[in-house]
């Protein structure tokens, strides 16, 4: 436990390198922070500072900078001090907001809004598709031979897949199969969809026609579940000095385009205590170790989503954590 002068030097020293990015030494902090010590006492801190592993110096002759531990030290003072309350800043929350009246439009608009308030990184994941129950289903006829399926989800969620026949379909078929579909499967989610397939209502599906269509039914709703992460910000994280080496940048470049990947890491997280932050080494994806994640789940048990901002564990920690629950609490009155 760090005792309050040395937790007001570790902070002063945090918030310097936040902005500047560059090493940061004792004269520094004693002329831009009103510490209320000397520049000698304020030296002492910092080595023992340095010493129990919060900050380190990168060369002999530099400052120093803040380490994974000195990040979580700051940032647990965060959560217990000025942030302890989980409630979200309104103002924030009505940046955010916007008259978008689907869920994928309202996804798009607030991983923008929160890489514009964080300038890092920002991932929005929806609630699941499985566990959503589906509003309506909708076979348009695009010609003879292809036809577009649409599925909304009771959250507004909207899949699409073009479907491609070997043989002419006749538009009156497509209707008959889209009402079958919708009395069969509307208001179910996609697990009870397969334990509720009765014996009659398979000998229903059993022509050529709708048998085709429940595959692509089912393969449309499985992409859109794992195609379902909106991420904005990856020039947001170029900029920053931290990433101006492609090595360093390259291997959370390449995690990012995985969605697989992106998705566990989202979702492999205890939430219950409300706004989670993984603090570089804390991550436990390398790809992930010279970054942090500040995450929150929107929405309640299976049908829950999550929202996070992912930049360098030199990040404003406090505006942050204050924009992603703005988002969730955005995202759960929606």
């Amino acid at each position: 436990m760090l005792s309050d002068r040395r937790q007001r030097v570790l902070a002063a020293l945090i918030e310097e390198y936040v902005a500047y990015a560059l090493p940061v030494g004792s004269r520094t902090l004693t002329e831009r922070y009103r510490l209320g010590v000397s520049s000698a006492t304020v030296r002492n801190e910092l080595s023992v500072l340095e010493d129990e592993g919060y900050i380190a110096q990168p060369h002999t002759s530099a400052g120093r900078i803040p380490t994974d531990t000195g990040y979580r030290a700051f940032v647990d003072e965060l959560l217990e001090g000025e942030l302890a309350d989980e409630s979200a800043d309104e103002q924030l929350v009505e940046q955010i907001r916007n008259s978008a009246q689907e869920l994928d439009d309202l996804v798009e608009e607030t991983s923008a809004a929160l890489t514009r308030l964080t300038d890092c990184l920002s991932v929005v994941l929806p609630p699941s598709v499985m566990s959503l129950h589906i509003r309506q289903i909708t076979l348009v006829s695009l010609s003879s031979r292809r036809t577009l399926l649409v599925v909304v989800t009771e959250d507004g969620q909207v899949l699409n897949r073009t479907v491609e026949f070997s043989e002419d379909v006749d538009t009156q078929d497509l209707a008959r199969v889209q009402t079958l579909f919708n009395e069969v499967f509307a208001g179910k989610s996609l697990v009870e969809i397969k334990d509720s397939l009765r014996p009659e209502t398979a000998q229903e599906l059993s022509d050529p026609l709708a048998q085709a269509l429940l595959g692509e039914f089912f393969a449309c709703v499985k992409e859109g579940d794992a195609d379902r992460a909106h991420s904005l910000g990856v020039s947001a994280l170029l900029s920053k000095p931290e990433f101006a080496s492609p090595q360093r940048f390259l291997p959370m470049l390449q995690m990012l385009e995985d969605e697989t990947v992106l998705l566990h890491v989202l979702t492999d997280v205890d939430y219950q205590g409300g706004t989670v932050v993984k603090i570089g080494s804390e991550n436990r994806s390398q790809a992930l170790s010279g970054v942090s994640v500040v995450a929150a789940q929107y929405g309640a048990g299976p049908a829950a989503g999550v929202v996070a901002v992912i930049g360098p564990t030199r990040m404003d920690y406090s505006n942050v954590i204050k924009a992603v629950r703005a988002a969730r609490s955005m995202l759960d009155g929606k």
